[in-house]
């Protein structure tokens, strides 16, 4: 390796993990900065057990020497963006450059079944290359800690402060790296199938549409699906590093295809998974998109009453009223997290927690990894349809009767970072007497500024972690209203001057 560079790119983490564009921040050259930073990191921690605990006097003797032998072990998976294996695989080689045992996945595989392979095979933490649900131009480096879960922002935070510190190391990874990787793989697949009542999704009549939107779920929820009565296809299942034109994000407008498929195919439901498969999205009987404000309080109702269930519920600033009113009824406490799934995992690591969302389709379950699992989920979601005998928009509508109606809605503004964070904070120190003519009640600013109206509507603004995207965030008692809302919300950003 050369010597460092006079002015090299920063390395900013984001909120889960770094991204950036390929070929201009995300280089071959920047991958093995942050993983020299990450075999920096892995070779001064203690020990540690599979439930996050350090195990004390096990500080390794050489720590921070490269090529020392480190008897860690480090998981390395990768998504199906464009050049994901070849980013996977320097990032392999710089930590097998730090005496790490590296486990390197041969083909794409979900994120989730990477964080199930360090926690299974006791490895220090896990590497993936993916940029998840961002455009097909980026890339990122996700780290996964010991427990099979999202690093903790301690963790990111020390990685980051870490980059530079030493030139790269790189060294060639062992041929059979990936051959190891098979009993994972296996035990993944026992526990899904252990966790979800297939027996029963499989009976199911009628059909299930999968679309993996060309990310790395691939045929991982058919292949679950598949030998009994229900009929299940799946729809843009190969690779594509473009995603078919649009973000692989299961959100409405990206998920066209789907829609489309299931109202064709007139089939029970549609069920999404992003770009490296560890987010879930659904689309309804009727072929329109439901919302997780939707979804995530319909699995909390069904691990409730029907698996008969009880623990915490943690919900992210940007979910739903309906969760905190589902809490109440069944005597649940409930927590409120910023927006990052590593907020979720962290509670779910010391508490007793039943289920942990976000919005953007982010859910952990207890009884498997603290992690968000797209595979897991749809299947979990999928059970509950089949356990009420209802359609996906009767279980909604029977849920609005009883806990009251709440729609939700969210847009994307392309705004520079400084202007985005400027205004959130101008609107959480001054805010506004009222939006579309509703009084506002209340300010929270747990993440973002979120503005509260008399019925417990609301709409919030929040610059993103890892792209120049304003997100403004609207569930309201009505759709009008909630389109008034963001509507709103649009004008004022629009206007705003700083």
């Amino acid at each position: 390796m050369t010597g460092r560079r006079e002015h090299p790119t920063p390395i900013r983490f984001g909120t889960d993990g770094w991204r950036a564009v390929i070929a201009d921040g995300f280089t071959f050259e920047n991958v093995e900065r942050v993983a020299q930073a990450y075999a920096d990191f892995v070779n001064q921690q203690p020990d540690v057990d599979k439930t996050g605990h350090a195990e004390p006097g096990d500080l390794h003797q050489h720590a921070g020497h490269a090529g020392a032998p480190s008897h860690r072990k480090v998981v390395v998976g990768y998504d199906r963006r464009f050049l994901s294996e070849h980013f996977a695989a320097r990032a392999a080689e710089v930590l097998a450059g730090n005496g790490i045992e590296v486990s390197l996945f041969d083909a794409d595989v979900p994120t989730p079944l990477v964080s199930w392979a360090v926690r299974e095979r006791g490895a220090a933490g896990g590497v993936v290359i993916t940029a998840s649900h961002n455009p097909a131009t980026f890339n990122g480096f996700k780290i996964k800690a010991p427990w099979g879960g999202s690093a903790t922002p301690e963790t990111t935070v020390l990685v980051e402060s870490l980059v530079d510190a030493n030139p790269p190391q790189t060294a060639r990874v062992q041929p059979d790296a990936s051959a190891n990787l098979e009993a994972e793989v296996e035990s993944y697949r026992r526990q899904v199938a252990a966790y979800v009542d297939l027996e029963r999704v499989r009976a199911l009549r009628g059909r299930v549409v999968v679309d993996p939107m060309h990310g790395s779920g691939g045929r991982w929820v058919e292949s679950f699906l598949k030998g009994g009565r229900l009929g299940v296809e799946t729809i843009r299942g190969e690779r594509d590093t473009l995603f078919g034109g649009v973000a692989p994000e299961p959100i409405d407008r990206n998920l066209g295809p789907l829609k489309e498929r299931v109202r064709e195919r007139r089939a029970l439901v549609g069920l999404a998974t992003d770009g490296d498969a560890d987010r879930v999205g659904a689309v309804n009987e009727l072929g329109e998109t439901m919302t997780m404000h939707e979804v995530v309080p319909l699995v909390l109702l069904h691990l409730a009453r029907r698996r008969g269930q009880a623990g915490g519920i943690v919900r992210t600033f940007s979910q739903s009223v309906l969760l905190r009113r589902i809490a109440a009824a069944h005597d649940l406490p409930i927590h409120e997290t910023p927006i990052g799934f590593k907020y979720i995992a962290d509670l779910m690591l010391r508490e007793d927690i039943l289920i942990g969302a976000e919005e953007s389709g982010g859910i952990g379950v207890r009884g498997h990894i603290p992690e968000r699992d797209g595979i897991l989920n749809s299947l979990l979601f999928l059970e509950a349809v089949a356990a009420s005998g209802k359609t996906p928009d009767g279980l909604v509508r029977e849920m609005h009767r009883e806990f009251g109606e709440f729609y939700f809605g969210r847009r994307d503004l392309h705004t520079e970072v400084a202007r985005g964070l400027a205004l959130v904070e101008s609107l959480g120190t001054r805010p506004p007497a009222a939006a579309a003519s509703y009084a506002v009640e209340s300010v929270e600013t747990l993440d973002g500024t979120k503005l509260v109206f008399g019925d417990e509507s609301w709409l919030l603004f929040r610059q993103s972690g890892t792209e120049p995207v304003l997100r403004i965030y609207s569930e309201a008692t009505s759709v009008e209203k909630m389109r008034a809302l963001l509507d709103e919300g649009c004008r004022m950003t629009e206007s705003f001057h700083h």
